[in-house]
């Protein structure tokens, strides 16, 4: 009778599917003791699981606007600047994606790493980072890319220019210092006439300029930009509150490029809106 009871158990135990495990998330981060990373070869075929999920999600996301959706979705909370799991199952894969850069970006440092693929892997983890509006990706990709691999394996002139783009439009939008900014763009001897372009519009609040330049720039500077556009936005609403008593609603909205529910929700607009009209101010007669 035992014996039966054990062949059916076996029987049972036998047709059960293996546990699949993500091949991301079979390491740890090498700061917690993951030793297995530091392996120069393990960390490239790790970057190719990581590459290869990363276009499967380019792949899953459709079309362009699809693609721009799923980075918007991302959003960043966990203290230790890992990527919280979002409520979308494509915008999960893409933090999860994040999550294995910052082990493998962790493995390239403690191995001393500083050759031709540490680049590659840095400069993936910085554009990816820029994408999904994390800046605990891409700025500390970006420190270390200039300060330490750069003098140790010169980036292409393009490859300088493209970062150092980068870390001066952070300065100027994400964190608003426009000394800083304008320091690191003479320290990096960068040549960029839309970066210009953006930092002169930051200095003089012209929302003509900004709007400009976002039209004509690429989309990782462009989503660099969308960290200072709130202020922008804000600067523009106090001009219109100077210098109008009504406006339609669609002038409105296409200006400052928001909805009324953007406006009255986001930036506090308490103006009211009547037939299709935003009063602005209203002029009392005298008594």
């Amino acid at each position: 009778m035992q014996k039966k009871a054990g062949r059916a158990a076996s029987s049972h135990l036998s047709r059960l599917k293996p546990v699949e495990i993500d091949p991301l998330a079979e390491y740890g981060l090498p700061s917690k003791g993951e030793k297995r990373l530091l392996s120069l070869k393990t960390q490239e075929n790790y970057y190719s699981k990581i590459a290869e999920k990363y276009l499967a999600f380019c792949t899953n996301a459709g079309d362009r606007d699809g693609l721009q959706r799923q980075f918007a979705l991302l959003t960043l909370s966990d203290p230790n600047g890992l990527p919280s799991p979002p409520p979308d199952a494509k915008a999960a894969d893409l933090s999860q994606i994040l999550s294995a850069l910052r082990k493998l970006r962790e493995g390239i440092v403690a191995s001393k790493r500083r050759d031709d693929f540490a680049a590659q892997v840095y400069l993936f983890a910085i554009r990816l980072g820029i994408l999904s509006h994390s800046p605990e990706t891409y700025h500390p990709s970006l420190l270390y890319l200039l300060r330490v691999i750069h003098p140790a394996r010169n980036l292409t002139s393009v490859e300088l220019q493209e970062v150092a783009g980068y870390i001066v439009l952070d300065a100027a939008c994400r964190r608003g210092n426009l000394a800083e900014a304008y320091a690191l763009r003479n320290k990096y001897r960068l040549h960029d006439v839309k970066v210009d372009g953006v930092l002169r519009a930051l200095a003089q609040d012209n929302w003509v300029l900004w709007r400009k330049m976002k039209r004509s720039i690429d989309g990782h500077r462009s989503r660099l930009m969308e960290f200072a556009e709130p202020q922008l936005k804000a600067h523009i609403l106090k001009a219109f509150a100077r210098s109008y008593l009504s406006v339609s609603l669609q002038f409105l909205e296409t200006q400052a490029l928001a909805s009324w529910s953007e406006l009255t929700g986001q930036y506090g607009v308490g103006w009211e809106l009547s037939d299709g009209r935003v009063v602005i101010r209203k002029i009392h007669g005298r008594a």
